[in-house]
């Protein structure tokens, strides 16, 4: 029996929702075997949510980046929040010297419900070291514009235009998650490969429990391409994954919901 390989390097999530904990839910509810390599650890405040990024050593992360690329291998691996320029660098590194395929990096640069970029250098780090040669890069749209180095995106034409500054930084496949914002009551999500423009539009759903749900979507995504979909197949399946995840949103405390992977297989139960 073969089952698809799939890596997620990213930070731990102590509260469960995002992070690796949301990639290794995915993972399993579509099916693949899922790895990690661990860059960061985000803690909680418990009075008050303030989140805390604690960045694992370097040599720990390479010695983990050895285990899985030169022991292993995989069909499809992704990235989350990475910490530092200096991880960024290191897994920047060896994911080209591995010559592995179907690289998704997720540009995590805030937690959720924070508005600072955690560390601003790292935005260009990913440009430089990152973007070039990924597969397919998943920002919001928050991410986006720094990526792009615009001013918000409000707009579909804005979008475009982002995701086409972000192809030309060497990602072969972008795509650009809204969620209500440029229209309200619609998660309109924007797919470029440097030729087309092709969107993906949804209803808004759930009642905002939406904690890990870019971890969640391009975690999906990935899998999808481990088991050898295309882009656009994988993030059509992706985005109905997460849609479905998002309308089984519950609260695990009162600052934080977060959504349920199980929600596509519950809602096959009923």
């Amino acid at each position: 029996m073969t089952i698809p390989k799939t890596l997620t390097i990213a930070g731990s999530d102590t509260s469960g929702g995002a992070g690796i904990q949301a990639d290794l839910k995915t993972f399993q509810e579509l099916g693949v075997y899922g790895m990690t390599v661990l860059t960061t650890v985000v803690s909680m405040e418990p009075e008050t949510w303030d989140h805390q990024v604690f960045p694992v050593e370097l040599n720990v992360v390479e010695a983990q980046l050895r285990t899985v690329l030169d022991g292993i291998g995989f069909d499809a691996m992704k990235t989350g929040m990475l910490g530092s320029v200096d991880i960024i660098e290191l897994v920047a590194k060896h994911i080209r010297r591995s010559g592995l395929p179907q690289i998704v990096i997720d540009p995590v640069m805030v937690c959720k419900g924070t508005d600072e970029v955690l560390q601003p250098e790292n935005t260009e780090a990913m440009i430089e070291f990152l973007l070039p040669g990924a597969d397919l890069v998943t920002p919001n749209l928050f991410e986006a514009s720094q990526l792009a180095k615009s001013g918000p995106i409000r707009s579909k034409e804005q979008m475009e235009a982002a995701a086409a500054t972000i192809h030309a930084h060497g990602a072969k496949h972008v795509l650009i998650k809204d969620r209500g914002v440029i229209n309200p009551g619609k998660a309109m999500d924007l797919l470029y490969d440097g030729t087309n423009y092709e969107w993906f539009e949804a209803d808004v759903v759930g009642s905002g429990y939406t904690h890990g749900a870019g971890c969640t979507t391009s975690a999906a995504i990935t899998a999808g391409l481990a088991k050898g979909l295309s882009v656009k197949e994988a993030v059509r399946e992706g985005k109905a994954f997460v849609t479905k995840a998002i309308a089984g949103g519950f609260p695990l405390n009162r600052f934080v919901g977060p959504t349920l992977h199980v929600a596509h297989r519950l809602e096959h139960q009923r």
